[in-house]
């Protein structure tokens, strides 16, 4: 949309069944529409996700075969037009004034360069265990993230990031099979000077995975981008078979934890934690020690 401000990329992989309700939040958003573009990137979806899509008027639908979610928002905000791309994923909801609150965060009237901001992401619907837990533990919590005092960084889900700077970075490192947003930010922190804020008032509803099999798959996914991450910063963060036997002895130290408590939220905690971190690592080490893996980095 010629003169938007902003530049809305919705990247989705077979999401029909919820990527109408992250378009109609879209759709009905406080910010004039005249001056926001919504781009929705179908990453090789089979289940009719671009049939959702082109119901909403106004929605500019790019389809294309599988990359993963990184090669997804690289399309997307590549083929924005506006100076901010904000970034939301399919199955996340925004509030009615995110993108107010976003564009406000970064457009203040000062003097001090200013990159981008995220917003405050909290669960939709968390009704199960397995969601329950993703908001006692604080996973989505952007402002914990942004404060980590040596890899600062923000979900991709919701924040809002000048187009120059992912111009200067090249975008997303589309090897990567999740992960991809605290890579980036490691490069916006090297190569573009400037600030990237919290912004507690830009509100996303996210759909928690309901069932602890989901959310291992999708931890055991994050386990294999983190080794991802470390191969490709090892000279920065360097692994070794001292520092995995650690982390397998903490492992085991939480499962001993999970079995010792069983009831009220301190016990979710524990078993939540303990099967997080199993899957991470068991995600971690079919990448990281291996040969294949290790030759396209």
């Amino acid at each position: 949309m010629s003169g938007a401000e902003v530049s809305v990329v919705v990247p989705v992989h077979n999401g029909a069944g919820h990527l109408g309700a992250c378009l109609h939040g879209l759709a009905n958003q406080a910010l004039p529409r005249e001056r926001y573009e919504v781009i929705v990137v179908d990453d090789g979806s089979t289940d009719g996700t671009h049939a959702v899509a082109e119901r909403f008027e106004g929605v500019r639908l790019i389809r294309q075969s599988r990359t993963r979610t990184a090669g997804a928002r690289n399309a997307g905000w590549r083929a924005a037009s506006a100076r901010w791309i904000a970034s939301i994923d399919s199955d996340c909801v925004p509030s009615r004034a995110w993108l107010t609150a976003l564009l406000g965060a970064v457009t203040v009237d000062n003097d001090a360069p200013v990159v981008g901001a995220a917003g405050k992401t909290i669960g939709y619907g968390s009704d199960t265990a397995a969601a329950r837990f993703v908001d006692l533990f604080g996973s989505y919590d952007a402002g914990r993230h942004l404060a980590h005092p040596a890899f600062p960084f923000a979900s991709a889900c919701n924040f809002i990031v000048r187009r120059s700077a992912l111009e200067a970075v090249d975008g997303f490192d589309d090897r990567f099979v999740h992960y991809e947003a605290p890579e980036l930010f490691v490069r916006l922190r090297g190569e573009v000077p400037g600030a990237f804020g919290f912004e507690p008032r830009a509100v996303v509803l996210h759909r928690h995975r309901a069932g602890w099999r989901g959310y291992w798959r999708q931890q055991r996914g994050y386990g294999r981008g983190y080794a991802q991450f470390l191969w490709l910063h090892r000279d920065e963060i360097p692994w070794s078979l001292g520092r995995e036997a650690r982390a397998w002895l903490q492992v085991a130290a939480l499962g001993i934890g999970a079995a010792g408590t069983r009831r009220g939220d301190a016990a979710l905690v524990r078993r939540g934690r303990f099967v997080k971190e199993l899957a991470l690592r068991v995600g971690f080490d079919t990448t990281y020690w291996s040969r294949r893996e290790r030759a396209r980095w």
